[in-house]
């Protein structure tokens, strides 16, 4: 007689009788079922106990359990998973099926996951199986964060507080300073937002992109707007802010350029005006000399073209993905000559 009780065990709650053997457990009703021990489908004597439970078996490749439940047993279909990096499951949902069906299976995968000794359970649900996602809520499962297609679920399962990485918690979006060499500076008027309808001159501003770097969104964003191409030249400040978008924080870089063509187009859709501006007119704007974050930028600026200052310029590392960089930014004129310069251009740095 196998007598298992530990959840980590193939069989839980339960009693198997091997065939031949008469013995029963005084307070079982036994019932003759096939059942999957170790990979291997034997005819067993199985002891319920009279009240409701649940008795768990696996094969080895984790491709299918038995759960027996109120005496009734029952072969289910595990999920189909990968390992992450720090002892949890990931899920991708791609087959449409009953919500009943969905409901076994995550059951019978969930106890798996608790006998292994997985943490966190991620699921990812396509937006064409979002009927799914009941399920996956009655049983502890929590939204973590959309996307335009899908919907990924969450769940802890160890005792205690989770460990799961929180949603991204930042947006970052960029500001523009473009000045020609008539020390005009590139501004525009917007059609929607905050500053619609006022008549204030502004830089370019944007969010950048998923998967883009800041110096190509500050390009992209100014080409968008204006028309105008431009040189990325390097970072002069970025402000952090709270409760900005749906509760996010905000990251702003405002970044230098240099402009590489001069005749503006405006974008019609979202931008009323653009001009090239006298940067005097631009600071004697009221708004410009009121708002504190305004006047601020314009210090930077003016002391940046008056080569006081010096802001952060991109210098590309190594990325853990084999065909892309990614970029340090740093004060590099201080740098310009030392070792330090010299390492960081000649080492792999993966960020």
């Amino acid at each position: 007689m196998i007598r298992c009780f530990s959840p980590r065990s193939f069989l839980s709650s339960a009693v198997i009788f091997p065939l031949g053997r008469n013995t029963l457990h005084s307070s079982a009703v036994c019932k003759v079922h096939s059942v999957l021990v170790f990979g291997i489908w034997v005819r067993a004597r199985i002891a319920v106990v009279a009240s409701s439970m649940a008795v768990l078996a696996c094969s080895k490749s984790g491709m299918e359990q038995v759960l027996v439940e109120n005496e009734e047993v029952q072969q289910v279909k595990l999920l189909d998973s990968v390992n992450d990096d720090f002892g949890g499951v990931i899920v991708e949902l791609s087959e449409a099926m009953d919500l009943k069906v969905f409901a076994s299976m995550l059951k019978a995968s969930i106890a798996l996951w608790r006998s292994q000794g997985k943490r966190g359970v991620w699921i990812k649900v396509p937006i064409q199986l979002v009927n799914l996602v009941e399920a996956a809520v009655k049983e502890g499962f929590w939204f973590h964060h959309a996307e335009p297609k899908y919907l990924m679920l969450a769940f802890w399962i160890p005792e205690g507080s989770h460990t799961l990485p929180a949603n991204a918690s930042h947006r970052v979006t960029i500001g523009a300073f473009v000045m020609n060499k008539k020390r005009e500076v590139l501004v525009v008027q917007e059609k929607y937002g905050i500053f619609r309808g006022t008549g204030i001159w502004k830089l370019p501003t944007g969010t950048v992109d998923e998967g883009e770097d800041i110096r190509a969104g500050a390009i992209r964003e100014v080409k968008e707007e204006t028309a105008i191409d431009t040189e990325f030249v390097e970072v002069l400040a970025f402000r952090q802010s709270h409760k900005s978008f749906f509760g996010k924080s905000d990251l702003i870089f405002v970044c230098m350029l240099r402009p590489l063509s001069f005749d503006i187009q405006k974008q019609e859709s979202e931008i009323e005006d653009a001009q090239w501006m006298p940067w005097d007119d631009y600071v004697a704007q009221p708004f410009v000399q009121t708002h504190e974050l305004s006047k601020q930028i314009v210090d930077i600026c003016k002391a940046k073209e008056d080569e006081t200052y010096f802001g952060f310029s991109p210098v590309p590392i190594a990325s853990k993905l084999p065909d892309q960089k990614s970029y340090l930014y740093l004060n590099d004129r201080d740098l310009k000559g030392s070792e330090v310069r010299m390492s960081l251009t000649t080492q792999k740095y993966i960020f």
